[in-house]
C-alpha cells in the first residue's frame, strides 16, 4: 500500500515538535521570537486568478489549481480568498552556520561560512530525503523563529558569515523570503546561494538571478522514471533551470546522489555526463554524493564507494573537469586538482579546508584559472561587466536574453579570502 507523505508521518508515530538543536550555532538568537507555527505570510506574485476564487500558482512547474482554503503540493502556499499567500515568510524552523562546503559548495568562498536557513515544506517528495521531518512538514507543525530578512543579514554579519544559504529543503517553496534577503546581501556584500532541487519556473527564477551568486542544483537522476518515481517530479524542468543559470551567468554545482539500484547504472550516469558537457560545459563542478539509507529508503544498503569511484572515473574520461566525491571523508575524491598541471590545490577533509593553493582564482603552481567565486570583490566586479554588457547589448538595439541586474554601485567591498601561499 502507497501511503501520502502526511499518512507516513502519521503512521511513523512521529510528531514534529523541532528540528535538532535550531539555532544551536547561533546561540545568541535562541528565544528570539522562537514559537510554534505562522509568524508571518506575504501575498505571493506567482499565480493566476481563476473562476470561483480558485488560483493556479505559476511559481513551479506542478501548476497546482488550489481552491479557496485550500494549500498547493508544497504545504506552505495558501489560497486565501482567491489571492495566494506564501505561509512561511520570516519562518524559518531551521537555522545554522555551516561551512559553505556543507552545501556543498567546492568552488566558493573555501573555508568561509554560510548562515544556512529553511522553512518547513518542499515541492518535492524525494523517498531518500535526509531532512524529511520538515521538508514534508506543514508550517503549523513546527517551531519556527521571527526572522524576517534584515535580522538574517544582522546575525550572518554577526557570525561572520560570508554568504546566507537557502537550505535543507527546497528554496523555491519560500522564494519570496529567498528573493528578500538577496536584495539586502547584495548591499552588504554577502554572497546569497542556494542549494535546490531545480524545480522552479523560469520567470522567477531569472527574476530571482537578479540576486542570486551560487546554486547547487541536485540533479537527482537521468531519466524521468526515476523522477517520477523517486521524487513525484520530473526531469526536463530541472535541465531547464540549469541550462538558465547558466545564461544568466550565475556561478552553479551539481549534486547526483548515487542510490543502489535506482540511479547508480553507469550507462545512466554517462548519459548525464554528456548533457553536462554539452549543455553547461567542462567546468561545472560534479559531486557524486554516498547515499545512506533515509526516510522511505532504508532497506537499501548505503552506496559502495567503489561505485562513487566508477563514476568519477566515467566523468572525468568524458571530459569534466571537476568532479567529486561526496560523504566519504578523507577520500582523494573530495580535493580539487588543477586541470592543467594535475597537482593538488584545494585539500579538504569532510567539511574543513587542509590548505589552499590559488592566487586570485588561478593555480599557484601553474597560473591555470581555476572557475568559481574566490572572492566576493571578484564576484561583485563580474556581475557589474555583465551589466555593462547587457545595457550595451540593448543600446544597439540587439535582443537581450539575460535578466536587467539591479546592482547597488558603490558597496563597500569584502577581503578576499586569503590562499596558504
Amino acid at each position: 500500500m502507497r501511503f501520502s507523505r502526511r499518512e507516513f508521518l502519521k503512521k511513523s508515530g512521529y510528531f514534529i515538535v523541532s528540528i535538532t538543536a535550531p539555532f544551536s550555532l547561533v546561540p545568541s538568537a535562541k528565544g528570539e521570537g522562537f514559537k510554534k507555527g505562522f509568524i508571518k505570510i506575504k501575498k505571493s506574485p506567482y499565480f493566476k486568478p481563476l473562476k470561483d476564487k480558485k488560483i493556479r500558482c505559476t511559481l513551479c512547474p506542478r501548476y497546482c489549481v488550489v481552491e479557496e482554503g485550500k494549500r498547493g503540493y508544497c504545504e506552505v502556499r495558501e489560497n486565501r480568498e482567491g489571492i495566494y499567500y506564501s505561509l512561511v515568510y520570516g519562518n524559518p524552523c531551521a537555522v545554522h552556520v555551516d561551512p559553505i562546503e556543507k552545501k556543498p559548495f567546492f568552488h566558493v568562498l573555501p573555508n568561509s561560512s554560510a548562515f544556512s536557513l529553511a522553512t518547513a515544506g518542499c515541492n518535492f517528495d524525494c523517498k531518500f530525503c535526509q531532512n524529511w521531518e520538515i521538508s514534508q512538514a506543514r508550517p503549523e507543525e513546527t517551531f519556527n523563529y521571527e526572522l524576517p530578512p534584515e535580522k538574517v543579514i544582522k546575525l550572518a554579519k554577526q557570525f561572520g558569515c560570508s554568504s546566507i544559504a537557502s537550505t535543507y529543503v527546497e528554496p523555491t517553496i519560500f522564494y519570496e523570503y529567498m528573493y528578500d534577503i538577496g536584495k539586502l546581501a547584495y548591499k552588504e556584500n554577502i554572497l546569497n546561494v542556494y542549494h535546490s532541487d531545480g524545480y522552479i519556473n523560469e520567470k522567477p527564477l531569472r527574476e530571482l538571478c537578479r540576486y542570486l551568486d551560487a546554486a547547487c542544483i541536485d540533479l537527482k537522476g537521468f531519466s524521468e522514471k526515476f523522477y517520477r518515481e523517486m521524487t513525484e517530479g520530473t526531469l526536463e524542468p530541472v535541465l531547464n533551470t540549469l541550462k538558465i543559470l547558466k545564461e544568466e551567468g550565475i556561478h552553479t554545482e551539481i549534486v547526483n546522489l548515487v542510490i543502489p539500484t535506482k540511479n547508480d547504472n553507469l550507462n545512466m550516469i554517462k548519459d548525464m555526463v554528456y548533457w553536462i558537457k554539452k549543455n553547461l560545459g567542462l567546468d561545472v563542478p560534479l559531486h557524486f554524493t554516498r547515499f545512506y539509507p533515509q526516510y522511505k529508503l532504508k532497506n537499501l544498503p548505503p552506496t559502495p564507494v567503489e561505485t562513487l569511484e566508477k563514476a568519477r572515473e566515467l566523468a572525468l574520461k568524458g571530459g569534466l573537469r571537476y568532479v567529486y566525491i561526496g560523504n566519504v571523508p578523507g577520500h582523494p575524491g573530495e580535493n580539487t586538482y588543477c586541470p592543467n598541471c594535475k597537482k593538488l590545490i584545494i585539500w579538504r577533509l569532510g567539511y574543513r579546508i587542509q590548505e589552499v593553493k590559488l592566487n586570485n582564482g588561478h593555480c599557484a603552481y601553474c597560473g591555470h584559472p581555476i572557475p568559481g567565486i574566490w572572492s566576493i570583490e571578484e564576484k561583485r566586479s563580474r556581475k557589474e561587466k555583465r551589466l555593462r554588457e547587457a545595457s550595451a547589448v540593448s543600446v544597439a538595439g540587439m535582443p537581450n536574453t539575460g535578466s536587467n541586474i539591479r546592482l547597488v554601485r558603490n558597496a563597500p567591498v569584502a577581503e578576499p579570502i586569503k590562499s596558504v601561499p
